[in-house]
């Protein structure tokens, strides 16, 4: 999870995978996505004034993983 301090730009990858598409989510946050339209990073910018990027954290939390069908 790079944070560029020079831009100020926090880049989240949640896979690895080849971008598809990217959207505007707002004018200051873009979204990944592979080619079958599901999430694989996001990018915010103007991140220490958007999020807490020194007290970031994140947690696992059990579930079932989507599987696609095919």
């Amino acid at each position: 999870m790079p944070r560029h301090k020079d831009t100020d730009t926090l880049y989240i990858e949640l896979r690895a995978c080849d971008v598809g598409e990217t959207r505007d989510f707002d004018e200051n946050t873009l979204i990944d996505m592979d080619e079958h339209g599901e999430i694989c990073a996001l990018t915010i910018e103007h991140a220490s004034v958007r999020a807490d990027v020194p007290y970031f954290s994140f947690e696992q939390i059990g579930g079932e993983r989507r599987v696609a069908a095919g």
